[in-house]
C-alpha cells in the first residue's frame, strides 16, 4: 500500500532514544522512499526475470537486492491455497540470490567479505541478516505464484563483521547526518570517518533527504580511512559524495 506524498524518515527518526542507533533506522526509512519513488511496476515476461531479478549492490540506497518467483503448487485446490507456499519459495530465492552475491562486497580494509566468511560467528551473523531480508515489494499472481523484491542493508553487513558497539555514557547525541563531500575512494564497507566507524551511503549527488543536514569537506580517503571533521558519533548515517 502507497503512503501519502512525504518523507518518511521524520516520525520514525523522532521516535530515535538516545540509546539506540538511528544510522539503520534512517537507511531502512530511506529504502521506503526509493520505493515511494521509483513509479509504477513494469511486469516483465517471466522468462527475462532471470536477468530482473539478479541479485544487485546499490550503495546508494545502502543495500544488495535481488527478486525471486514462486511458481504455484498446481496440485493445489486452488490458487488462494497456492500463494502460501509459492510465497515461501519466492523469498527463498530472493534470499538465495542476495547471499551469493555478497561474497563479491568489497571491505575497506582489503579483500571482500568471501574473505570473512571462514569465521564461523561472523557467518552465523551474516546468515542472519539475509534471513531478515526487507520485503520491497510483493506480487501475488493470478495463478497462485508470487513475485518479490528483497533488500538486505549493507549497514546490516557492516555490523555483523564486528562487535556490538559500546554506547558512550553521553548516548547518541550527534546529528543522525553527516554529508561528507569530495570523497576521493571506491565504496566499500567499513570505512570510518573522522576515526569513527559508522554506516555510510556512497551517492553521485547529495539527495533531498540529506540537504539540511551538516557538510563537511574531505581531506584525504586511504586506507579504509576518510579523513574530515566527522561532526558526528558511531550512530551517524555519512552520506559520501564522491569527488568530481
Amino acid at each position: 500500500m502507497r503512503r501519502a506524498a512525504g518523507d518518511p524518515r521524520i516520525p520514525i527518526m523522532g521516535r530515535c532514544k538516545a540509546s539506540r542507533s538511528c544510522a539503520l533506522v534512517v537507511i531502512v526509512a530511506g529504502l521506503a522512499t526509493g520505493i515511494l519513488t521509483a513509479g509504477p511496476t513494469v511486469r516483465v515476461a517471466a522468462a527475462d526475470r532471470d536477468d530482473v531479478d539478479a541479485a544487485r549492490i546499490d550503495w546508494a540506497a545502502g543495500w544488495v537486492i535481488a527478486g525471486g518467483t514462486g511458481i504455484a503448487d498446481r496440485h493445489a485446490p486452488s490458487p488462494a491455497v497456492a500463494l502460501g507456499t509459492s510465497r515461501r519459495g519466492a523469498d527463498e530465492a530472493a534470499r538465495q540470490r542476495i547471499s551469493a552475491k555478497l561474497g563479491s562486497l568489497p571491505l575497506a580494509a582489503g579483500g571482500t567479505l568471501a574473505d570473512k566468511l571462514a569465521d564461523r560467528s561472523v557467518k552465523a551473523r551474516i546468515d542472519a541478516a539475509v534471513e531478515a531480508a526487507i520485503t520491497v515489494a510483493a506480487e501475488p499472481e493470478t495463478d497462485g505464484s508470487w513475485h518479490v523484491t528483497l533488500a538486505v542493508p549493507i549497514e546490516a553487513i557492516r555490523l555483523a563483521l564486528g562487535e556490538p558497539r559500546v554506547l558512550s555514557p553521553a548516548g547518541d547525541t550527534g546529528p543522525p547526518i553527516v554529508v561528507v563531500e569530495g570523497v576521493a575512494a571506491k565504496p566499500s564497507i567499513g570505512w570510518t570517518v573522522g576515526g569513527i566507524a559508522a554506516a555510510t551511503l556512497w551517492v553521485k549527488d547529495v539527495p533531498a533527504w540529506a540537504k539540511d543536514a551538516p557538510r563537511v569537506p574531505a581531506r584525504s580517503a586511504k586506507a579504509g580511512a576518510v579523513d574530515a571533521d566527522a561532526h558526528g558519533t558511531a550512530a551517524t548515517l555519512y552520506v559520501l559524495v564522491g569527488k568530481r
